[in-house]
């Protein structure tokens, strides 16, 4: 072999005739080695050949190992069966982090997907959401501890390390503080999290090399994240990416105040189970498309069936199921309480009154009565009519008059489901013809 600085370096790889390699920590002799998995047997080795090229682990000098911002397992342990892993992870969380029992499951189920999250194409974020002294930055600490190659950051840190972090490790991003407002650098943070949680859409960033030239590069940053914060983010389809787990203020008894340093070392001995887990499970874990459920949205359901699959037993599916549905009932309601539902809710409402005439006028005028007050502009038709264009509803001038194109029942339906607003009734026979919406 040549030497050492000659070889390439790789972090871990997942290769087509299933040898798994994973690069592995050992903190009492501060080095590096792979754990090599193939055909059923397990090694770790100093470096492996990959047909001509032979690669090694990340040197132990590593800054981010060296500060334990990037956390590795040491050695392969033998864990037992799934449900007693899930057993173990759930004591050592519940020790450190009062949470209830569903968001437990989620918690310990997330962390499994985190060591096999490279087998599915879609991945959901993990969110801790609450005030400052509600254990957001514990839970992130404990449970992050555990993910597969979890790397941590905060609000306060700089851009470029974290693209170059997520693209070389590919590992968990565990993030405090993701509240961002107003500057280009968050901005540019926030992208990891609309990009990062679909496989194949890497971000483009333009390097400057040596010789003052711009150089564009394009970063993966596809895999699981958690993040601690303290409100929402307006982007709703960003929302939409994330599970979150309220924190409420208070302390549980037996929860220690400081995390004593034992913590590590359990986090140490559970990432050794995961990584044996990892390299039992890698290669024929699959995305199980009949655990959809027809009762939620399809972009809940695209970001739970990767969990789903992952869960061993029915009870912890179940649970992550309630935590859906809640958290599905909580976009309805504020779907509802929208622009978009309240003026959904006043159409809904003509429509049902065979006595009205369904005008534009009418549904401003409405509209203005029940809840002009809490808008700062006048309630114009003009402005309503760009409402119901934005929901999808098409219209059209008929004899100088703007009117919904008829037969756009099962649309109006199909949004009355999404913005919870009960559907309208069909109206007499002799009032079809009213079904229009005219605009004077």
């Amino acid at each position: 072999m040549t030497e050492r600085g000659a070889k390439e370096v790789l972090i871990s790889a997942v290769a087509g005739d299933g040898t798994i390699i994973e690069t592995i920590y050992r903190p009492q002799t501060a080095e590096t080695a792979f754990v090599i998995a193939r055909e059923g047997k397990i090694e770790v080795v100093p470096d492996y050949r990959i047909e001509n090229v032979v690669v090694v682990p990340v040197r132990p000098g590593n800054n981010l190992i060296k500060h334990r911002a990037l956390v590795l397992p040491s050695e392969p342990v033998d864990y037992g069966d799934c449900p007693q892993l899930i057993a173990e992870i759930e004591q050592y969380v519940r020790r450190y982090v009062f949470l209830s029992d569903e968001a437990l499951s989620l918690c310990a189920v997330y962390i499994l997907l985190s060591w096999l999250y490279d087998a599915f194409n879609e991945l959901p974020y993990l969110r801790f959401r609450g005030d400052y002294g509600t254990g957001k930055t514990r839970a992130l600490l404990v449970i992050g501890s555990l993910c597969y190659k979890a790397f941590f950051a905060s609000g306060a840190s700089t851009v470029s390390p974290i693209f170059h972090t997520l693209d070389t490790f590919k590992g968990t991003l565990v993030f405090d503080e993701a509240d961002f407002r107003f500057t280009d650098e968050k901005a540019e943070l926030v992208k990891i999290l609309n990009n990062g949680n679909v496989k194949g859409f890497p971000v483009l960033r333009t390097q400057v090399t040596p010789k003052k030239e711009f150089d564009p590069r394009a970063f993966s940053i596809f895999g699981p994240k958690i993040v601690g914060m303290r409100s929402s983010y307006q982007d709703r389809a960003l929302e939409s990416r994330f599970l979150t787990i309220e924190m409420a203020p208070g302390r549980a008894t037996g929860i220690p105040i400081n995390l004593p340093n034992i913590q590590d070392e359990e986090a140490l001995k559970l990432r050794n189970k995961l990584l044996m887990y990892r390299l039992r499970t890698r290669c024929s874990i699959k995305l199980d498309a009949a655990l959809a459920d027809d009762s939620l949205e399809p972009r809940l359901n695209q970001i739970l069936l990767p969990l789903l699959s992952v869960a061993p037993s029915q009870v912890l599916r179940d649970a992550i199921s309630n935590i859906a549905r809640g958290f599905q009932a909580g976009i309805i309601e504020e779907r509802s309480s929208s622009t978009e539902g309240q003026l959904l809710a006043a159409l809904v409402e003509i429509l049902a009154d065979p006595d009205r005439n369904p005008s534009v006028a009418d549904l401003t005028n409405s509209f203005a009565v029940e809840h002009g007050k809490d808008y700062d502009r006048p309630i114009a038709n003009r402005w309503v009519s760009g409402i119901l264009r934005r929901l999808g509803l098409a219209l059209y001038k008929s004899n100088g008059i703007v009117v919904l194109v008829p037969g756009q029942e099962e649309k109006i339906a199909a949004l009355c489901r999404r913005y919870g607003i009960g559907k309208p009734k069909p109206r007499d026979e002799k009032n079809q013809g009213a079904r229009e919406i005219g605009t004077n």
